[in-house]
């Protein structure tokens, strides 16, 4: 499986509060890959590093075959980026703001531009200053989609977005990946919405990857177990214990990773037994993924 994204023991301290560390992450091509954290995790900044608009104190980055920092004006001509904030000149208008995006790629498809402006209800006299944020958010992925790119990074594209532009968004971006093979990263906090689109996850929370996985197995690889005689060390486990905690004496309830139904004899032979297996919602994987890898009692056991 070959890599749009890999980055292997990045480092880079933001701030005296702040780092990403040791970061490993790939991201297959022709994949929609969700980087989901909450806010503050580390994300935008992890997506600097990837376009080079910062440079890592660690590590190795490479997109789309190429090294970054040093071979950054090659990626960033394949690459169609939508960033967290409006980075557009404001007194322009819709038509030369794509005009002048434009002028900066060769592989730029007008008819698509103009397309996309009359599907997002955009008029081309509009002054950006004067856009709404669903309208600038519009906006902001024509311009990305227009470049025709392998790779599209976007971050945080629909935050504070209402629900009909949310949808408009979306629908635009399926329809470019469906019918261009493209790859996607996306970043977000809203979980949900990543379940619709997306066929990787990755969860990055204070800086560190917390997990990486097919959306398949996010959706449907977390459980929460409720074990009696639960063994105090669970050695050489064939699934991932990310928290335990006790029932006063009413047994454990465990939230386990990569678990199957054959598991409940592996445990039998210890001398516990389970008596209730439940399935988590998206959310509440991403939550308990969050709070194992943050609890500096979480035991992780090879899976």
């Amino acid at each position: 499986m070959t890599a749009a994204i890999r980055l292997q023991g990045v480092d880079y301290r933001a701030s005296k509060e702040f780092a990403i560390r040791d970061l490993a992450l790939n991201v297959p091509r022709g994949a929609v890959y969700g980087f989901l954290g909450p806010n503050g995790s580390g994300k935008t900044t992890a997506i600097k590093l990837m376009l080079g608009m910062l440079e890592a104190e660690h590590g190795t980055i490479d997109v789309l075959g190429h090294d970054i920092p040093r071979s950054t004006h090659l990626a960033l001509a394949k690459v169609g980026y939508v960033p967290e904030r409006l980075h557009l000149w404001m007194h322009l208008t819709v038509e030369e703001a794509m005009r002048v995006h434009a002028s900066f790629y060769a592989t730029w498809d007008q008819a698509r531009a103009d397309a996309l402006r009359n599907q997002f209800g955009l008029r081309p006299s509009q002054p950006i200053f004067a856009l709404s944020k669903g309208e600038a958010g519009k906006l902001m992925m024509l311009l990305a989609l227009a470049t025709q790119p392998e790779l599209l990074v976007l971050d945080e594209p629909t935050d504070g977005l209402d629900p009909v532009v949310r949808r408009d968004v979306l629908e635009a971006l399926v329809e470019y990946v469906g019918d261009n093979q493209a790859t996607v990263l996306i970043s977000s906090h809203l979980v949900h919405e990543q379940e619709r689109i997306c066929d990787w996850v990755g969860v990055l929370d204070g800086g560190k990857l917390v997990a990486e996985m097919p959306m398949q197995e996010f959706r449907s690889g977390i459980k929460r177990i409720r074990v009696r005689g639960a063994p105090r060390a669970p050695d050489a486990a064939p699934f991932t214990l990310l928290s335990r905690d006790d029932q006063f004496g009413r047994g454990e309830t465990w939230v386990v990773r990569g678990w199957q139904d054959a598991h409940a004899g592996w445990l039998s032979q210890s001398g516990a037994s389970v008596s209730e297996v439940e399935s988590l919602d998206l959310e509440e994987s991403f939550v308990e993924l969050l709070r194992s890898g943050r609890s500096a009692q979480t035991l992780k056991v090879p899976a």
